[in-house]
């Protein structure tokens, strides 16, 4: 019975899982639903960092989709209402977002957006997480 405790130990870090966002509070059936997914402080917010993403068309009320096939750890979300459609998150000339942004347990601070510690939680089996834009 111990040696399969054992065995099991090593393959449940490698288990997959997913973590199924619900954003609500979109305001409109414009554009898509863009969520992106980061598993460190050095990578949170990069564009060109991002772990993994998903996309939704957009619908008013809430949104649903899942980042599947993730293995036990620590991460955080970073999600926006892609309006136009554009791909991109559309910002002034300041850098301040056109469109509504949110994150997983933070909000947007007066000053910008919040630390990655500020969103992150852990991951050791499914995960249900709901944001509000």
């Amino acid at each position: 019975m111990i040696f399969l405790g054992i065995l099991w130990l090593p393959l449940s870090l490698f288990s997959q899982n997913t973590i199924s966002v619900h954003v609500n509070n979109v305001d409109s059936s414009k554009g898509h639903i863009k969520v992106a997914l980061y598993d460190s402080d050095e990578n949170f917010l990069s564009f060109d960092q991002v772990l993994k993403s998903g996309s939704a068309p957009a619908q008013k009320g809430t949104v649903a989709l899942q980042l599947i096939n993730l293995p036990v750890g620590e991460y955080a979300l970073a999600v926006f209402h892609d309006e136009n459609g554009n791909g991109e998150l559309d910002t002034n000339w300041l850098g301040i977002p056109k469109e509504k942004v949110a994150f997983s347990r933070a909000k947007m601070k007066t000053f910008g957006p919040p630390k990655y510690k500020e969103c992150a939680f852990m991951v050791t089996s499914d995960y249900k997480i709901s944001i509000d834009l």
